[in-house]
């Protein structure tokens, strides 16, 4: 495949509510889109990057910057994913902007084979199950509403983010408020260490599903230690960045779970490439979210319906972050949502609406 052009647009998208974590408050996405245009059509990539380097060491400007100085002029004059995937392995780190060039590449070949990118991965269903991200509140009985707004909406699992002086009163009030039988788990985004391994321990009594990254990002031994302490499963997220990662995490006993972010590890290659190995391993899957739009919406519903993700993911409809998508909007449909099943990823841009929202674009010719 012949790439003649790759446009990077700058999008700013308003968050329906401020969505609070352990690292901080966004009100807004700041995201950069990648669009790769060929003689016979186009593809289109989504980077996750943060606008400060404060879920990982990736922010939008450096994003902008290394695709532009680095990525794109590696590209081969023929490509395909796993061509380009190649010609960005010798540049470190980088892994979001990776990953956004990857599936714009990917998604211009899908289109022009006719094959939609749950194929191409290994989709095994037609709909996946999906849970929301519910971020830190200022009060008790404001997270109580937040949850019982998505329960309504038919979200089939809760995930509660946590931070120390915020774990134990809001999943104690869930439970009591939701009953047992409600999925619950928990997200702290590093927030603790193993010192709070007692405090940490408090939450086996309300049978979790998991304890989502509670330490470092950089220390699986110290998530081993920590594992070895609590009867709820330890899920690691910022900590598995490549296949690599997740095998070492595994074999050290540091995860019995997995989060897959396609952002976070490099693309959706790579992130296929994690999932097969936890099948094997016998560990079981699921797939984060980074508040994307409905373009990066589309490929993680596709790779949430391989067979090994058998946990909801944060898959959530496009109205729980945004008014307006720049898709047509993921709408929820007794908890799941559809797998597109179009070429490449299955949908598109609507152009006025990407327009509207457009604070900057640059072309790069070939």
């Amino acid at each position: 495949m012949k790439i003649n052009a790759i446009e990077l647009r700058r999008i700013a998208m308003p968050l329906r509510a401020p969505f609070r974590t352990s690292f901080g408050v966004e009100t807004a996405r700041d995201i950069v889109l990648v669009r790769v245009v060929t003689p016979e059509g186009e593809g289109w990539g989504e980077c996750v990057a943060m606008s400060e380097p404060l879920y990982s060491s990736e922010y939008v400007d450096a994003a902008l910057d290394v695709l532009k100085r680095f990525l794109i002029p590696a590209l081969p004059e023929k490509v395909d994913a796993r061509a380009a995937k190649r010609a960005m392995k010798p540049f470190k780190g980088h892994r979001m902007a990776k990953a956004a060039l990857e599936t714009a590449v990917l998604d211009a070949q899908l289109r022009i084979s006719g094959e939609s990118f749950g194929s191409f991965l290994g989709a095994s269903r037609e709909r996946v199950p999906c849970g929301v991200s519910v971020g830190i509140m200022d009060s008790i009985p404001e997270l109580l509403d937040a949850v019982g707004g998505f329960v309504e909406e038919g979200y089939v699992r809760i995930k509660l983010k946590i931070e120390p002086g915020w774990d134990l009163a809001p999943v104690r009030a869930v439970r009591e408020r939701f009953g047992d039988d409600l999925l619950l788990q928990v997200d702290a985004n590093a927030a603790y260490t193993l010192a709070d391994a007692r405090q940490l321990a408090k939450l086996d009594d309300f049978d979790l599903l998991l304890i989502e990254q509670p330490l470092a990002d950089d220390d699986l031994v110290q998530h081993a230690a920590l594992s070895r302490q609590l009867k709820t499963p330890v899920c690691l997220d910022e900590s598995i960045e490549s296949v690599e990662h997740a095998a070492a995490a595994i074999t050290l006993g540091a995860a019995s779970i997995i989060n897959i972010k396609p952002g976070r590890v490099g693309g959706y290659l790579e992130a296929k490439a994690i999932h097969d190995l936890c099948v094997a391993h016998g560990v079981p899957v699921w797939c984060g979210g980074m508040l994307e739009t409905g373009l990066g919406r589309a490929a993680n519903v596709a790779l949430a319906a391989l067979p090994g993700f058998v946990l909801p993911g944060d898959t959530s409809a496009s109205r729980r972050y945004f008014a307006t998508d720049i898709t047509t909007p993921f709408e929820l449909a007794d908890g799941h949502l559809d797998v597109p099943t179009g070429p490449g990823l299955g949908i598109d841009p609507i152009q006025d609406i990407l327009d509207s929202v457009t604070t900057s674009s640059e072309w790069i010719k070939f």
